[in-house]
């Protein structure tokens, strides 16, 4: 495909030790074979994101919004994107701090984009911190893609890099058609017609 869509992949917890790299490069390996999209991932345990935010919101501020340089690879990575998947645990029902802050000082990044999510956690398998994750980013106008991977038990369902179920391929190939018809759909929309929000 030309000018084929950008997909970005986040890695959302920093924790020390944490098991998102893993999956993240699992759902990179199958996205080559998928044939739509360029990817790239983008971890954020790599990006210096303050906690503390402006007086203003980015949506009002726009191009005068103070953005750290710590996050300058990040904030590009986020604009060049016409899709995500975003990567995430579940810490106490909900999701990272990280991917929090990373999702607060950006908007107009995420707006008439769509995201699909793969989470994984004990025995809910990160569902909580998805349902979060979806009343947040559809806040800031994104599209947040119905069908998603969830990994329960994460730490007993996986070996040597790659899920045990043999189906999870087949999950994930049916979360990147998704992703994919929303990502091509909705870029044509933005070229067309600046989005209104």
């Amino acid at each position: 495909m030309e000018n084929r869509p950008q997909l970005v992949i986040i890695v959302g917890s920093t924790r020390e030790g944490r098991f998102g790299p893993v999956v993240a490069s699992w759902v990179e390996q199958q996205v080559g074979p998928h044939g739509v999209f360029d990817v790239e991932v983008v971890d954020l345990a790599t990006v210096d994101i303050p906690l503390a935010l402006p007086a203003a919101s980015p949506k009002y501020a726009g191009d005068d919004y103070p953005l750290p340089a710590g996050m300058a690879a990040l904030t590009s990575a986020l604009t060049r994107a016409d899709a995500f998947i975003v990567v995430t645990p579940e810490y106490n029902h909900s999701y990272p701090a990280s991917l929090k802050a990373a999702i607060d000082w950006h908007f107009t990044q995420w707006a008439a984009k769509p995201v699909a999510f793969v989470s994984y956690g004990g025995a809910a398998g990160g569902r909580h911190a998805v349902l979060h994750l979806e009343n947040v980013l559809t806040e800031l106008h994104a599209v947040t893609i119905r069908d998603g991977l969830s990994f329960p038990n994460y730490f007993t369902a996986w070996q040597d890099g790659r899920p045990l179920d043999p189906q999870a391929p087949v999950y994930a190939r049916t979360v990147l058609d998704q992703l994919a018809w929303w990502a091509v759909a909705l870029r044509s929309a933005r070229d067309a017609v600046p989005y209104p929000g």
